[in-house]
């Protein structure tokens, strides 16, 4: 059983957190909710005692006998604050420490994770910004918030993420510790499949699910880097912590993957873009002919958009590609290696009912200085994991060769 802290900040989304309190303790875990006091404007103490099963305080001066504001911190294991109002990331950034919950943030020795909820204005202001910032270098996990409907009409970047999507998150976290080796980096993540037009109604396309990039974003996104998403045609949950940027074809996945690659640290390209598409689009849906017989579709070669980044790459920037092949695997992926000019490529077998679409992946990775490691079939959560321990190898190599020149 794990001891989880349920902070709760004075924000119209607080009566989400009810949701999320839900999943931590029907998985198990033991959960002290403190809200502020402006919580409980929003959420009444009632409601949290209940679904907690433990008592609810916003004062210090509640129960001094047990020294509250001390004991909470550290016998936390891990602290969610949902809503994380602009206040108090203010005051956690600064140590302010004047009510029970800013005081367990004070104390706490475990992870935090932090999920952001306030208009759009308020998040983009430069204070936000440098506190945001400064939580982060400290090895605060600071979930990225969500786009949509806010506060009255009002939408835009500044909505709580989904609390499936927070619980996934904060479970990876403390799964890690305190370990945050992608933090202060910039990890752009592709995922899904694109789909090149035919006619109005039809498309070439894949069977890319974009679970494994997804699993990638998340997996980056807990390991405390600034993550982009970009997705081609995917229809799974938004993760919570990660910026998505939504894309349909090829050349739409380039131009957006070229904008993020800019200045990030690693670019992991999961996704599975088409090779081809119709040479040209037609205006109307495509009828068949009197005799059954299809017209010809020419087809012309779309970009190699891996291999694009691969040849304009920053000095330390690490480029993971990906092969997915149906025959020949290795031999084919050793090719593509050389010819995107990746640090390490992530080779996998797929087909019908094979990987895609599947929870689970069997992959080898090839590195540029010619290591090979296979692995036998885990779960797309762990093979995230798995990919970016090599990453952080390679930045650490890196690092060190820089120190030596």
């Amino acid at each position: 059983m794990t001891e989880v802290v349920l902070g709760v900040a004075g924000g119209i989304a607080a009566y989400k957190a009810c949701e999320l309190l839900r999943l931590f303790t029907e998985s198990g875990d033991r959960v002290r909710v403190v809200p502020t006091a402006a919580a409980l404007k929003f959420v009444g103490a009632p409601t949290w005692a209940a679904l907690s099963g433990q008592p609810v305080a916003t004062d210090v001066w509640d129960d001094a006998h047990e020294v509250p504001h001390v004991r909470i911190g550290r016998a936390a294991e891990l602290v969610v604050v949902a809503p994380a109002t602009a206040d108090v990331l203010a005051k956690a950034a600064h140590g302010i420490a004047d009510d029970l919950l800013t005081n367990t943030l004070l104390t706490a020795t475990c992870p935090v994770v932090y999920a952001p909820a306030m208009h759009t204005e308020m998040w983009e202001n430069p204070a936000t910004q440098a506190n945001v910032a400064t939580l982060r270098a400290r090895g605060a996990v600071v979930i990225e918030p969500a786009v949509g409907r806010l506060t009255g009409k009002d939408t835009g970047k500044g909505r709580l993420p989904d609390p499936a999507e927070i619980w996934e998150l904060a479970r990876r976290v403390r799964k890690r510790g305190l370990d945050r080796d992608l933090s202060r980096l910039h990890v752009v993540v592709t995922a899904g499949g694109t789909r090149e037009p035919l006619d109005p109604v039809r498309f070439l396309g894949n069977r890319s699910s974009g679970k494994q990039g997804y699993a990638l974003a998340k997996a980056a996104a807990a390991r405390g880097a600034r993550t982009t998403l970009i997705a081609a045609n995917v229809t799974l949950p938004d993760p919570a912590g990660v910026d998505i940027v939504r894309v349909g074809t090829t050349e739409e996945l380039r131009v957006a993957v070229v904008k993020a690659a800019v200045d990030a640290d690693v670019v992991v390209m999961s996704a599975a873009p088409a090779d081809f598409r119709p040479a040209t689009v037609a205006e109307e849906k495509i009828k068949k002919t009197d005799d059954g017989t299809p017209a010809p579709i020419a087809l012309v070669t779309n970009p190699d958009i891996a291999a694009e980044l691969g040849a304009s790459k920053r000095p330390g920037q690490v480029l993971v590609a990906f092969a997915a092949e149906t025959h020949d695997a290795i031999e084919h992926a050793r090719a593509k290696l050389i010819k995107k000019r990746a640090d390490l490529i992530v080779v996998n077998e797929v087909g019908v009912d094979r990987v895609f679409g599947a929870d689970h992946n069997e992959v080898t990775l090839l590195g540029a200085d010619g290591s090979t490691a296979a692995y036998a079939e885990l779960p797309k959560d762990d093979v995230a994991d798995m990919i970016y321990d090599h990453v952080v190898r390679l930045l650490e190599r890196q690092v060190a060769d820089d120190g030596t020149a």
